[in-house]
């Protein structure tokens, strides 16, 4: 009898609490099945075939779906879209929305719908006031629009909040601060705007805090110093002003700090004592308005290893104690107004290998104390004032150095000849804007690796030496404002690498080249992007073979001595943006298939012998009479009516 009464009694408390006596302790609860049939509904597409599998009374056991294991109410939802199985992982994508409906599963402690790409719809607005439990509520890498919830302040459970990637908007509202137990906060790539708001300083359990990518204003909140938990800030590509507040130097266990790349100014409030945010590793301020210098105790940063200050308004010379920053490994301070000369003791930084310095005032001569880092893989000294006359020796005794930037350090004379034996093979090269002269040494093209080559705006005479032809991995070749002659056939044919890529930037403008434009066979050329060979005595027809070079965007051959008929195959370069044909001998009519160069926005075909009507319709009746004037025998808009 006792037996019977206590399942009278079960029953009865499930009616009260459940309202549905049909529902048993191996089924759902009709409330969580009714709001995860909503969501099901509310998918479209599901590409991993999860949602389908959906079926019967026991969502317990459904794909994604966790219950208690005393009440069988659903706890989290594990949809992600990225997957691992046997054969690796592998990204998935659901079409559809976020029913509303899904607040009513009040035992939620996980909601993880992250990386789906294709679920949209919005926060469900009361989420607040119903899912309490929540602990972690994954929603980034979708298509959500609208705006953060204001009562997401109730979820006081709530330990990570991710919500980046998606085209969220509207403020991030006040009651966030409430969220005491949250540990990480990522709001990064969406479209939130206004202020950052001073509540957050309230997050003292906060570790990780991202809104980088934002239309956020308004200054950072002068307490974020007081979250003594942090370990990563990223503030970067805003619209944030004022200045860096001081209290962030009590960010006892900071690592990264991201502030980069808005309208921050104001001096950089730099640790005043050894041992204040000595966990710093990753600091980011440039593309900013902040000035002064960079003063002594900035060595105090004993773990940084990566740093940019680059596109500020610094002054000064750089602390002679640098080298105690012994863990650095890239260093960038390009375009700010720092002086004097580079610290011996950069010698110290044998971690380094990537030094960034372009665009100063700095002087010369170089430390001979450099040679000593030996890790140092990119070196760029361009635009100084560095007078160096030569390139020091002791750079091709640099055991990794194999980018090289030197552009405008007033370096004379020929290109040396230790650069063929640098122990580290060159990729990149530039020697721009020097005062070079003499010729190319054929020993460049044993360069089997070089991808970038700029000796442009120097006095270099001569030819391009035909073992350019070896150069396989090449991609970006700059020879503009020289005195080179001969042909530019060694460029056009050369072999490309299977694994290297194939040339995309050519400017060979500005010199006086003679011959090879027939020549050009384009072997593995179609991927050129910008060819500029105008300013030269390049005489001769355009080969129809140009007509291969289907991803160009720039093209000049302005102020030379072509001829004969525009090409046909010129329609068939339809990523073309920029066509400059000016000042040559073309004649004969405009192709009727130029209409085909739909992106065209700039074009000049001024001063040939072209003839006819210029062919009516988009994009060549949007050009003004400049873009066609100079050529006696053609008529149509915008020039003058044709006569019959």
């Amino acid at each position: 009898m006792n037996h019977l009464l206590l399942k009278a009694v079960a029953m009865l408390t499930v009616i009260i609490f459940f309202g549905d006596t049909s529902w048993t302790m191996e089924a759902c609860s009709p409330n969580d099945m009714e709001a995860l049939m909503s969501f099901k509904n509310g998918i479209q597409i599901d590409t991993s075939g999860r949602i389908e599998k959906w079926v019967g009374n026991n969502c317990c056991k459904w794909d994604g779906i966790v219950c208690e294991n005393s009440t069988f109410r659903v706890k989290e939802i594990n949809l992600p879209g990225f997957i691992s199985n046997d054969e690796g992982l592998f990204q998935t994508q659901m079409t559809g929305w976020i029913s509303p409906a899904i607040v009513i599963l009040t035992s939620l402690e996980v909601i993880d719908l992250g990386g789906l790409i294709g679920l949209s719809g919005m926060i469900p607005p009361t989420i607040g006031l119903h899912l309490t439990n929540l602990q972690k509520l994954y929603l980034y890498g979708n298509n959500l629009t609208g705006s953060i919830p204001k009562n997401i302040g109730e979820l006081q459970n709530l330990q990570e909040l991710a919500l980046q990637e998606n085209r969220l908007s509207g403020s991030i509202p006040l009651s966030i601060g409430r969220l005491n137990n949250l540990r990480r906060l990522l709001l990064y790539s969406n479209q939130f705007s206004g202020i950052i708001p001073y509540s957050v300083e309230n997050m003292r359990n906060l570790v990780e805090l991202d809104v980088h990518d934002n239309a956020l204003t308004g200054k950072i909140p002068n307490k974020f110093g007081e979250m003594q938990a942090l370990e990563k800030l990223d503030l970067s590509n805003n619209f944030l002003s004022g200045k860096v507040p001081s209290s962030l130097t009590n960010l006892t266990v900071i690592s990264v700090l991201y502030l980069d790349t808005n309208y921050l100014e104001g001096t950089i409030p730099f640790p005043s004592r050894p041992g204040e945010m000595s966990c710093l590793a990753f600091l980011r301020l440039h593309n900013n308005h902040l000035v002064g210098n960079i003063p002594s105790n900035f060595g105090y940063l004993v773990s940084l290893q990566r740093v940019s200050l680059s596109n500020n308004n610094f002054e000064g010379t750089l602390p002679s104690n640098l080298g105690n920053l012994v863990s650095l490994t890239e260093f960038y301070l390009s375009e700010n107004f720092l002086s004097g000369q580079i610290p011996k003791s950069i010698g110290q930084l044998s971690h380094l290998i990537m030094l960034n310095i372009s665009r100063n005032l700095i002087e010369g001569p170089l430390p001979q104390e450099m040679s000593s880092l030996q890790n140092l893989q990119t070196l760029d000294l361009s635009f100084n004032h560095l007078n160096l006359s030569t390139i020091p020796k002791w750079i091709g005794k640099m055991s990794s150095l194999s980018c090289i930037y030197f552009a405008g350090c007033g370096i004379r004379d020929q290109i040396p000849n230790f650069l063929q034996t640098t122990i580290s093979p060159i990729q990149e090269l530039d020697l721009s804007m020097n005062l070079l002269n003499g010729s190319i040494p054929s020993w460049i093209g044993s360069f089997n690796q070089l991808y970038m080559l700029n000796l442009s705006r120097n006095n270099i005479s001569s030819y391009i030496p035909n073992s350019f032809r070896n150069l396989q991995d090449l991609s970006v070749l700059d020879l503009h404002s020289n005195r080179l002659t001969g042909s530019i056939s060694p460029i056009f044919d050369i072999e490309q690498s299977t694994f290297g890529g194939s040339l995309k930037f050519i400017d060979l403008s500005d010199n006086k080249f003679s011959s090879g434009i027939e020549e050009i066979s384009l072997r593995g050329q179609c991927d050129i992007h910008f060819l500029n060979l105008s300013h030269n005595l390049l005489k001769g027809k355009i080969p129809n073979t140009i007509g291969r070079m289907n991803f160009v965007n720039s093209l000049d051959l302005s102020f030379n001595k072509l001829g004969f008929n525009l090409p046909e195959v010129l329609e068939n370069l339809t990523s073309l943006e920029v066509l400059k044909l000016q000042e040559n001998e073309f004649n004969g009519n405009i192709p009727i298939g130029f209409l085909k160069l739909i992106k065209l926005k700039e074009l000049n075909l001024s001063y040939n012998l072209l003839e006819g009507e210029i062919p009516e319709g988009k994009p060549l009746i949007d050009f003004p009479r400049s873009s066609y004037c100079g050529n006696k025998g053609l008529c149509g808009k915008p020039l003058g009516p044709c006569k019959l």
